[in-house]
Protein backbone atom coordinates (compact mmCIF):
# COMPACT_ATOMS: atom_id res chain seq x y z
CA UNK A 1 0.00 0.00 0.00
CA UNK A 2 1.59 3.25 -0.99
CA UNK A 3 1.12 5.93 2.00
CA UNK A 4 3.03 8.76 0.21
CA UNK A 5 1.44 11.90 1.50
CA UNK A 6 2.88 14.22 -1.58
CA UNK A 7 0.79 11.91 -3.96
CA UNK A 8 -2.75 13.05 -4.14
CA UNK A 9 -5.17 11.26 -2.86
CA UNK A 10 -7.83 11.20 -6.33
CA UNK A 11 -6.33 11.08 -9.91
CA UNK A 12 -6.48 14.35 -11.34
CA UNK A 13 -9.36 13.06 -14.05
CA UNK A 14 -11.93 13.00 -11.28
CA UNK A 15 -11.06 16.69 -10.82
CA UNK A 16 -13.22 19.63 -12.27
CA UNK A 17 -12.00 22.74 -13.77
CA UNK A 18 -14.63 25.51 -13.87
CA UNK A 19 -13.98 28.71 -14.89
CA UNK A 20 -16.71 31.38 -14.12
CA UNK A 21 -16.76 34.35 -16.03
CA UNK A 22 -18.02 37.43 -14.86
CA UNK A 23 -17.80 41.59 -15.78
CA UNK A 24 -17.47 43.26 -12.29
CA UNK A 25 -19.09 41.95 -8.99
CA UNK A 26 -22.43 42.79 -9.89
CA UNK A 27 -25.15 40.96 -8.47
CA UNK A 28 -25.91 38.38 -10.84
CA UNK A 29 -21.96 37.61 -11.15
CA UNK A 30 -22.15 37.31 -7.32
CA UNK A 31 -25.20 35.21 -7.21
CA UNK A 32 -23.43 33.07 -9.80
CA UNK A 33 -19.94 32.38 -7.75
CA UNK A 34 -22.31 31.38 -4.60
CA UNK A 35 -24.47 29.11 -6.04
CA UNK A 36 -21.63 27.73 -8.10
CA UNK A 37 -19.20 27.34 -4.71
CA UNK A 38 -22.53 25.42 -2.76
CA UNK A 39 -23.45 23.25 -5.66
CA UNK A 40 -19.44 22.01 -5.64
CA UNK A 41 -19.56 21.56 -1.84
CA UNK A 42 -22.93 19.78 -1.81
CA UNK A 43 -21.68 17.40 -5.29
CA UNK A 44 -17.88 17.45 -6.08
CA UNK A 45 -16.31 18.45 -2.29
CA UNK A 46 -12.66 18.13 -2.59
CA UNK A 47 -12.83 17.43 -6.20
CA UNK A 48 -12.93 20.72 -8.00
CA UNK A 49 -11.19 24.24 -8.56
CA UNK A 50 -12.82 27.34 -9.24
CA UNK A 51 -11.07 30.22 -11.73
CA UNK A 52 -13.43 33.58 -11.46
CA UNK A 53 -12.40 35.77 -14.62
CA UNK A 54 -13.34 39.19 -14.60
CA UNK A 55 -13.60 40.23 -18.10
CA UNK A 56 -13.87 43.93 -17.15
CA UNK A 57 -10.14 43.08 -15.66
CA UNK A 58 -9.16 41.05 -18.66
CA UNK A 59 -11.50 40.95 -21.95
CA UNK A 60 -9.26 39.05 -24.16
CA UNK A 61 -9.52 36.10 -22.18
CA UNK A 62 -13.34 35.53 -23.40
CA UNK A 63 -11.74 34.57 -26.91
CA UNK A 64 -10.50 31.41 -25.93
CA UNK A 65 -13.86 29.92 -24.39
CA UNK A 66 -16.02 31.82 -26.87
CA UNK A 67 -17.91 33.73 -24.27
CA UNK A 68 -20.84 35.52 -25.72
CA UNK A 69 -22.92 36.02 -22.37
CA UNK A 70 -22.30 37.15 -18.89
CA UNK A 71 -21.74 35.04 -15.90
CA UNK A 72 -20.96 31.61 -18.07
CA UNK A 73 -19.62 28.44 -16.17
CA UNK A 74 -17.28 26.68 -18.40
CA UNK A 75 -16.23 23.41 -17.65
CA UNK A 76 -12.67 22.73 -18.63
CA UNK A 77 -11.99 19.15 -16.90
CA UNK A 78 -13.21 16.31 -17.48
CA UNK A 79 -13.77 16.60 -20.98
CA UNK A 80 -15.67 17.71 -23.22
CA UNK A 81 -16.14 21.15 -22.50
CA UNK A 82 -19.36 22.29 -21.24
CA UNK A 83 -20.68 25.71 -20.66
CA UNK A 84 -23.49 27.07 -18.72
CA UNK A 85 -24.79 30.54 -19.46
CA UNK A 86 -26.47 32.43 -16.12
CA UNK A 87 -26.63 33.22 -12.27
CA UNK A 88 -26.88 29.31 -11.61
CA UNK A 89 -29.68 29.52 -9.40
CA UNK A 90 -31.33 26.64 -11.11
CA UNK A 91 -29.67 23.76 -9.33
CA UNK A 92 -30.79 21.12 -11.59
CA UNK A 93 -29.98 23.00 -14.79
CA UNK A 94 -25.94 23.19 -13.68
CA UNK A 95 -25.91 19.33 -12.59
CA UNK A 96 -27.36 18.35 -15.81
CA UNK A 97 -25.04 20.74 -17.39
CA UNK A 98 -22.08 19.65 -15.58
CA UNK A 99 -23.02 16.21 -16.33
CA UNK A 100 -23.58 15.60 -12.43
CA UNK A 101 -26.49 13.68 -10.79
CA UNK A 102 -28.12 14.68 -7.74
CA UNK A 103 -27.60 12.70 -4.61
CA UNK A 104 -30.54 10.46 -4.11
Amino acid sequence: MNTNPSEPAQAASDTFLLRLYVAGQTPKSMAAFVNLKKICEEHLAGRYQIQVIDLLENPRLADGDQILAIPTLVRQLPEPVRKIIGDLSNTERVLIGLDLRPKK
